[in-house]
């Protein structure tokens, strides 16, 4: 297969970057074989980026994959993708959930960087998988540990692990446990299958909220300290609004905060993230405001209308895999430029290091500062008309 074909759009922060790279075809080699003998709708592929892996292995042989996509961009590329190669007939995008796996007797797997989010696609193919499923996972080296053998133990009763090329390396996981699966058979029978471990709650009794969470969301059930910052000052935040977006929301936090401490708005919660909508609507559903906490998938904001808003709440993400992007912010505070009505703030909480304040006023409008502690700044941005003229241009 020519991976030179494959395209990473729309991808915001990776312009220029391949589709696909060595530990993609080295997943894919060491799956040759089993890919070969399957019958249709048998090969499931997850956290394939842009669909190396998927139109990968249809050119070995498979058809009717099923594949998930934690990012939005990514499942859209691969529907591009394989457009293009008129393979979309062959290619089918679900969610992370048993029918995902059901029946699968091989899954390929780009190995996540959360230990968290390993643990829970383990765990969900050891019970909804054929009992013979067999897990072909890689990874670069440099993103890899002894741990994701541990967590893969978890699950499956043995993991191999291949020699090393071209500094990439895979993990073979087979042997589903017996005691994370449900009885064969008689689907009202009782079962002694043990408890599943995704997705997690727990309760913060400072902060009068419970976080839900999948595994591989940022901070998972916890709060991290850059939004516990911004919490402090929601109260200030344009406190007559009716509406408000939470923007990249993660878990949910901000968004259902936001709600229990104001009973008569109404909040949109966006993220590209699957398992991070996912974990925003039971967050919301746990705290009992899910009634007025609208969680999208989306790429940003592209579901709000141009000047709908009055008040844009965000904790930007910063990281692409392992490098530092201001890419992501600077897509996001176009967004929210574009999204706000006339006056309409932008409440941001970022890195101090980062010094974004230069961006939001180019991006969004006057800025000013909130509050700044040792390692967290809050800013209010003002749309102004200019600004978001630049921002849609």
């Amino acid at each position: 297969m020519d991976f030179t074909a494959l395209r990473r759009h729309p991808d915001v922060e990776g312009a220029g970057l391949e589709a696909s790279d060595a530990a993609d075809r080295l997943i894919l080699d060491e799956a040759r074989a089993a890919v070969g003998a399957l019958a249709p709708g048998e090969l499931v592929v997850i956290d394939d980026a842009f669909g190396a892996l998927a139109l990968g292995a249809v050119h070995l042989g498979a058809h009717e994959v099923r594949v998930h996509q934690d990012p939005i961009t990514g499942e859209r590329a691969l529907a591009e993708n394989a457009a293009r190669l008129g393979l979309a007939h062959e290619v089918r995008s679900e969610p992370l959930a048993p029918a995902l796996v059901a029946g699968a007797r091989l899954v390929l797997l780009r190995l996540p960087r959360s230990l968290d989010r390993l643990d829970e696609i383990a765990e969900l193919v050891a019970r909804h998988a054929a009992p013979d499923v067999e897990i072909v996972a890689g990874g670069r080296l440099k993103h890899m540990s002894i741990a994701m053998n541990e967590v893969l133990g978890r699950a499956f009763a043995r993991v191999d692990v291949s020699l090393a090329r071209q500094k990439s390396r895979v993990l073979r996981a087979s042997g589903a446990r017996a005691e994370l699966r449900p009885p064969a058979g008689d689907a009202d029978a009782p079962s002694n299958a043990a408890p599943a471990r995704w997705p997690r709650r727990e309760r913060h009794d400072e902060l009068g909220l419970v976080v839900v969470a999948h595994g591989g969301v940022f901070a998972g059930t916890k709060v991290d300290i850059g939004t516990r910052f911004l919490l402090g000052h929601l109260a200030e935040a344009v406190p007559d609004a009716a509406s408000a977006v939470d923007l990249a929301c993660g878990s949910g936090v901000i968004a259902t905060k936001l709600a229990l401490s104001r009973p008569g708005i109404r909040v949109t919660a966006s993220d590209r993230s699957a398992a991070a909508a996912a974990s925003a609507r039971l967050t919301a559903l746990a705290n009992g405001v899910a009634e007025r906490v609208t969680v999208e998938r989306a790429d940003g904001l592209e579901l709000l209308a141009d000047a709908s808003e009055p008040l844009v709440l965000l904790n930007p993400p910063f990281h692409s895999d392992a490098a530092l992007s201001t890419g992501i912010a600077g897509h996001l505070f176009a967004d929210a430029a574009r999204v706000l009505a006339p006056d309409g703030e932008l409440w941001c909480v970022w890195n101090s290091h980062l010094r974004y304040r230069p961006l939001l006023e180019r991006l969004v409008g006057p800025t000013r500062q909130i509050a700044r502690n040792a390692k967290f700044t809050v800013t209010a941005s003002r749309r102004a008309e200019r600004s978001a003229e630049r921002a849609g241009a």
